[in-house]
């Protein structure tokens, strides 16, 4: 076994093709169905669903591709570690983030790639659970979540407050008077674009109203940010989003209004995880980020 038919494996599960599989691996086709037969033969199970086209990992394979994944990036990240060695600084930082933070991502990807030009970023979108567990099982690097619950014995940790809402609506299908900001009262009768429920922005966003006496009914729900900019660029609706997060410059006709006394229930944090392996390049990146939020106190530990 070695790491190209791990590598082979992983491609074929994200294009679902072998043609494309192969092509993403620089290799043919015919050679990526050998290895990967000999993959097959040296774990003695099938991996693979084969007829006249790919069918799909069988259960053994998804079992297998799982351990693909976390082998891959220990790859990676012995790479980086390496050249991190070496005086470079190179390889991908991977960045988890809730959907909704309260900071605009490009805040943190713009200085880092200032400061290390040979860096690649893979960013994330993912809950705040699931960036706490990718954290502990090494799947990320850094993370973009809410503080709360949160053990922080296990975390570097530097917290960004609460989260400020604004509500972002297009210009062309709606307008309100010339203020600074709106109370909760305006919203009720607004139609409303709406993170999906269980998800913390949106639980933030419910106790608001109920403790305004409002009930909102949203004309639409979504687990994506940018399903809900799309419906508000159409003119389907409003939507609560954090202020100073930078999805109104995506358009000229977006516009945010601070909603009086809004704000999440949890704080924020950026997150890095204390115990090895810890990457050099996550450090580094952790402390080249620190400088953005000179103000911002680390969390204490429990």
């Amino acid at each position: 076994m070695d790491i190209k038919q791990l590598k082979f494996l992983l491609a074929l599960a994200e294009t679902h093709h072998f043609g494309k599989a192969a092509e993403r691996c620089h290799v043919t086709q015919p050679t990526l169905s050998m290895r990967l037969r000999a993959l097959e033969e040296e774990l003695d199970l099938v991996l693979v669903n084969r007829g006249h086209r790919f069918e799909g990992l069988t259960e053994a394979g998804e079992r297998i591709l799982a351990w693909a994944r976390s082998l891959l990036s220990a790859h990676d990240g012995l790479q980086s570690e390496a050249a991190n060695c070496r005086g470079q600084l190179v390889g991908t930082l991977r960045l988890g983030m809730v959907p909704l933070a309260a900071i605009d991502p490009m805040q943190l990807i713009q200085p880092l790639n200032r400061a290390f030009p040979e860096l690649r970023f893979a960013l994330q979108s993912q809950s705040s659970e699931r960036i706490i567990d990718d954290l502990n099982r090494n799947q990320l690097d850094i993370g973009l979540c809410y503080l709360e619950p949160l053990d922080a014995t296990d975390f570097d940790v530097i917290r960004l407050g609460a989260t400020d809402m604004g509500l972002l609506h297009d210009t062309r299908y709606f307008t309100f008077e010339e203020t600074t900001t709106l109370d909760w009262s305006r919203l009720d009768g607004l139609p409303l674009g709406l993170l999906t429920k269980g998800m913390h922005y949106r639980h933030s966003i419910g106790v608001s109203f109920r403790r305004h006496g409002l009930d909102p009914s949203p004309v639409l729900e979504s687990d994506s940010t940018f399903q809900l900019v799309q419906a508000v660029g159409a003119g389907l609706c409003c939507a609560i989003m954090p202020l100073n997060s930078g999805i109104e410059a995506l358009s000229e006709h977006l516009r945010m209004i601070p909603i009086a006394e809004a704000s999440t229930q949890a704080p924020m944090g950026l997150l890095m995880r204390r115990t090895e392996p810890r990457s050099g390049l996550a450090e580094q990146c952790f402390a080249e980020i620190r400088t953005l939020f000179p103000e911002s106190d680390d969390m204490p530990t429990a």
